[in-house]
């Protein structure tokens, strides 16, 4: 007796123009509304160039409201507390203010009084301005001629800066943004995604 197996799976005429390919670039204080990918990258807010990619995560944190009596959570007993929200991007060119945006908190100097350098130094007070008013990531879909565009708001690296070296080998710069919540709109979770119209 043979047996016939029944392909199961989730695809579908559809799959093929729902993919996001590849890295993508990261911009800082990217417009959606007026940039491009070419507008913005010769208006110099690109982040740098990538090896390895990225990440993003929008995370919420819930509380649960607990009950006597009760054997479990109950639907509509949770209260969103917070998001959790983050942008990696793991960056292989090597800048000066790539390196000021990894330290978080860090200034520039042109004129370091060393001749042909520029001085990067920490600082001990936290800024308004050292936050980015976005970073955002910018990515192919594959059934679309318009990218999807991931930003996160008043973004503030916070793990600092490592930098590997190694023979036959590129350094990498891991860029954690953060993003925080506008104190003037408490109630706008600090992300978007925008996602494109397929035809």
């Amino acid at each position: 007796m043979s047996i016939q197996i029944k392909t199961i799976n989730g695809i579908t005429q559809n799959t093929t123009k729902h993919l996001l390919l590849d890295a993508g670039a990261f911009f800082v204080g990217y417009n959606p509304a007026t940039d491009t990918f070419e507008s913005a990258k010769t208006a110099g807010k690109l982040l740098g160039a990538t090896k390895g990619g990225g990440s993003f995560k929008a995370v919420p944190k819930f509380r649960t409201i607990d009950f006597d009596g009760v054997r479990g959570k109950i639907k509509g007993s949770e209260i969103l507390e917070s998001w959790d929200v983050s942008l990696t991007a793991k960056v292989i060119e090597t800048t000066p203010i790539t390196i000021k945006r990894a330290l978080g908190i860090a200034t520039l100097d042109s004129d370091s009084g060393v001749e042909n350098y520029t001085k990067i130094t920490g600082k001990q007070v936290l800024e308004l301005t050292d936050y980015a008013d976005n970073i955002t990531w910018v990515g192919t879909l594959s059934g679309s001629e318009k990218p999807v565009i991931v930003q996160i708001f008043n973004a503030l690296a916070q793990k600092g800066l490592e930098l590997d070296m190694a023979d036959k080998s590129e350094g990498i710069i891991q860029l954690d943004f953060k993003g925080y919540y506008a104190a003037e709109d408490l109630d706008t979770p600090p992300f978007t995604i925008y996602y494109p119209k397929l035809g």
